[in-house]
């Protein structure tokens, strides 16, 4: 039996000074006596709309390259800092000519030196289907516009499933998602490139988890990993926790779904056969060989440290390797000896946050991996703005920079030094959130969400569940079987169940 406080709302112009600071603009904080959600402004449906709204600002912003920028002069996409893949992608992969991809070589004047595209296949096939929408009549010029449109539509569609998906995840605070709504990094990022659909998939896996649909959460991770390698890290968190709780057999249920959603959609394209037998196909391989080849790229503490010594760093992924394993067996210990078992948005925050810190490039749409993690890890304001500052400058001067580099001897933008400092701003407003994460784990009386009592809202199968395996000092303070009848007293106070 739920109780009336299962079903109140938490209102974070109550709990959080920004937000209640913000509220002024529309009235001030809500009453205990208003009546949300009792008319269709429900505030999923607020949350949808306003996200849908910053999109359409999104749009907006990219106004001087979708008239001129995109096609004419050197530099004014990034003096106006508007620039896209998706226009430049279209004919750069030969979409426009009707190509397939994977299957289809590109052409050496078309692709510059890229043969095959180089995305994971639902992306691949995401693109391809704004391609079959695209019209083929006009000018390349007209039908690149357009392309970007039908992307933008498309995208916009998922920016509103990941609004709907985070409000829906924590049950009694929907009204975080408006943190995923209102990011301004998300509506200056969200159409350079096709992010936002491997974002979504995640999101819906995230509340598929949440309530209780390991299969379906294991399916959606799968599909989400076969738009962008990322979310198959959320499956390490998964393991930890589930290990901690004993719930091993949910793990194992979402992960044997992630693996047969994975091999469903890449299996078809994986392997070609010939007179010898069978191969794995050249073009299917291309994201993989791509990004096992390329160099130091923008946005990454490997740039950094390559410029400011001259070292090319030819042995990068070797290191960003060591990092990536060495940060993951930490995250690990920290799940397992924390004085209460890490909620799983939490964990999944901190180790995609981890992959792109160590990752050879840090791109400015990477912001919207992290998102909807940080506003399901850390809902507070005040952070999520300071973070949100990093990126926004971030993004302004990957693009001023290459303008600078761009312009020729008139040097327009960001010089190199300033853009070293704009990345060292960047890492450290990563950093910044990660911190905080960490210390509401080891400190879980900080941590926001808890203060009612909840567990693990994000959890599922992990939410209330007692500690069966933990390490250190958490093993003396592990939490009995609750009884029937009652919850686990895991914040500052129970309640009947």
């Amino acid at each position: 039996m739920r109780s009336a406080r299962d079903d109140q709302l938490v209102r974070p112009t109550v709990e959080d000074e920004v937000a209640a600071a913000g509220s002024e603009l529309i009235g001030g904080p809500v009453g205990r006596r208003a009546l949300i959600g009792a008319h269709w402004w429900t505030p999923v449906r607020v949350i949808a709309l306003m996200a849908i709204g910053m999109f359409a600002l999104g749009m907006v912003q990219k106004l001087p390259c979708y008239d001129h920028g995109w096609f004419f002069g050197a530099t004014t996409q990034y003096t106006h800092a508007c620039y896209s893949d998706i226009p430049h992608l279209y004919n750069g992969r030969g979409f426009d000519q009707g190509l397939i991809p994977y299957l289809d070589r590109i052409p050496q004047s078309v692709g510059g030196g890229m043969d095959y595209l180089e995305y994971p296949v639902l992306t691949g096939l995401f693109m391809e289907v704004a391609a079959l929408f695209t019209p083929s009549a006009g000018s390349l010029q007209h039908r690149e516009q357009l392309y970007w449109f039908v992307n933008a539509g498309m995208l916009l569609a998922c920016t509103a499933v990941i609004a709907v998906c985070v409000a829906r995840t924590h049950r009694r605070r929907p009204w975080d998602a408006l943190l995923v709504a209102l990011a301004p990094a998300v509506a200056l990022t969200a159409t350079i490139n096709w992010d936002l659909f491997a974002v979504a998939l995640t999101a819906a896996a995230m509340l598929m988890w949440s309530r209780g649909r390991t299969v379906l959460s294991g399916v959606l991770i799968g599909l989400a990993a076969a738009a962008k390698l990322y979310p198959v890290l959320l499956l390490g968190p998964l393991l930890v926790l589930c290990w901690r709780a004993g719930r091993l057999r949910a793990f194992l249920t979402a992960a044997g779904g992630a693996v047969a959603a994975w091999l469903a959609v890449n299996l078809p394209l994986m392997f070609t056969h010939d007179a010898t037998g069978f191969h794995i196909r050249e073009g299917w391989a291309k994201f993989y060989t791509f990004s096992q080849a390329r160099p130091v790229d923008f946005g990454s503490l490997w740039l950094f440290i390559s410029e400011r010594t001259g070292d090319p760093l030819n042995d990068v992924n070797v290191y960003a390797t060591l990092l990536m394993i060495l940060g993951c067996l930490g995250l690990g210990a920290l799940a397992l000896r924390a004085p209460r078992r890490p909620r799983f948005a939490q964990l999944a925050f901190l180790v995609v946050a981890l992959f792109v810190l160590v990752n050879k490039v840090y791109s400015p749409q990477y912001v919207l991996w992290l998102v909807p993690l940080a506003a399901l890890a850390r809902p507070k304001w005040r952070d999520f703005l300071v973070w949100q500052a990093c990126e926004v400058l971030y993004f302004l001067a990957i693009w001023f920079y290459l303008a600078y580099n761009g312009s020729g001897d008139k040097h327009q933008g960001l010089p190199t030094e300033a853009y070293q400092l704009a990345i060292v701003v960047h890492l450290l407003g990563t950093l910044y959130l990660c911190a905080l994460v960490v210390r509401d784990i080891i400190k879980p009386e900080r941590d926001v969400v808890r203060r009612d009592g909840s567990d693990d809202p994000s959890g599922g199968v992990l939410d209330g569940a007692p500690d069966i395996f933990v390490l250190g000092s958490a093993r003396r303070e592990r939490h009995a079987e609750p009884s029937e009848g009652t919850r686990v007293a895991w914040g500052t106070g129970s309640h009947d169940a």
